[in-house]
């Protein structure tokens, strides 16, 4: 079988990790990425010769407004425009800033290309609000997919987890969320807590891609850079009670979700995140959110734990599945998802 062709557009902290995703892939091919700018990114790449993960060569397109010549001026070389690299695909991950993805989209349609977009563009872009666990067959063969944002996409993982096991009714969520990205200077809270009003867009998305499920959330900026932890209370449906001991099993079983003890030494967020260092995860990263069994806990009926979500990485195995999905690489959740950890190699540590 021939590999499914894969460019990526927009370069930025989504896009590289995307672009490295589809390049571990063994029946995909990574045939470029696009960018109006030789950001640093960019000029990394090319510092690398081009290679990426995987040892592949990530070619290079420029899409409309690129000057060319800031691009000679640092010998990057160029592949070509946008346009060619879409009719050289036979998916595009559109991982633009907001609002661009929108307008790539009609580029999408012109060339006849699928697509999926990534958080930041609005539900309307595509033909289904897409999660790999959650509803992976709504995107079977589909044209446009969108992806959950980094946050959902977690929360989603966990919600659904229990849900398949035991029937969840209602979760209420506190989302302590990174203010910014490391290297992000055009944000950022110096010496304060920010809220949000309720109920914030995690819970009202989790809804649209789980409707049986009840969710309301609360979100607070926070001063740090590396990683969200969500607070979730769960309540199974028909006053089933679920037990610490059921939920931490279910949650060791999901290959996408690492369970840790503060004992072990994961304090926090900067564990996880310098844990992933350590494993010699490219640029730090983790795909599985990490969940900690100390903060499992039970409430009457209701079951309580925390999460911490890897904001840079998190929905990149979910964009895979989407490309399987939309492809109809693999027909079901179980095969794709499967196919997907294991080229990505998840839930190596289980």
């Amino acid at each position: 079988m021939a590999k499914i062709r894969v460019g990526v557009a927009g370069y930025g902290t989504i896009g590289q990790r995307l672009a490295d995703g589809v390049a571990l892939q063994d029946d995909m091919e990574l045939v470029g990425v696009a960018d109006i700018a030789p950001t640093l990114s960019i000029r990394a790449l090319r510092e690398n010769d081009m290679i990426g993960a995987n040892n592949v060569k990530y070619d290079l397109y420029l899409v409309d407004g690129a000057d060319r010549g800031a691009f000679d001026g640092y010998d990057i070389p160029v592949a070509g425009t946008f346009e060619e690299l879409c009719r050289k695909v036979d998916i595009m991950l559109d991982s633009s800033p907001g609002g661009v993805g929108v307008k790539n989209k009609e580029l999408y349609q012109k060339v006849g290309v699928k697509a999926i977009f990534q958080g930041g563009e609005k539900n309307s872009v595509a033909d289904v609000f897409f999660h790999g666990y959650a509803n992976y067959e709504k995107g079977v063969g589909q044209n446009y997919l969108k992806l959950t944002s980094c946050n959902t996409t977690g929360l989603i993982r966990a919600v659904d987890c229990l849900d398949r096991l035991f029937g969840i009714e209602k979760v209420a969520i506190t989302i302590i969320r990174r203010v910014a990205d490391p290297g992000d200077y055009h944000r950022g809270l110096t010496n304060a807590l920010q809220i949000d009003k309720a109920p914030s867009h995690q819970a009202v998305d989790l809804m649209t891609i789980m409707p049986h499920v009840e969710a309301t959330g609360i979100l607070v900026h926070t001063p740090v850079t590396h990683g969200h932890i969500i607070t979730v209370i769960a309540t199974a449906k028909d006053g089933k009670k679920i037990t610490r001991e059921q939920a931490i099993e279910a949650f060791r079983k999901h290959p996408r979700i690492r369970t840790v003890t503060i004992d072990e030494g994961f304090k926090g967020n900067a564990s996880l995140f310098k844990y992933a260092r350590d494993l010699g995860n490219r640029r730090g990263d983790m795909y599985e959110i990490g969940l900690w069994e100390d903060s499992v806990v039970e409430s009457g009926n209701d079951i309580m734990f925390a999460i911490n979500i890897p904001q840079e990485s998190v929905t990149i195995p979910e964009t895979i599945d989407g490309i399987r999905a939309a492809m109809k690489m693999q027909l079901t959740r179980e095969e794709g998802t499967a196919r997907t950890n294991e080229c990505l190699r998840i839930g190596r540590f289980k």
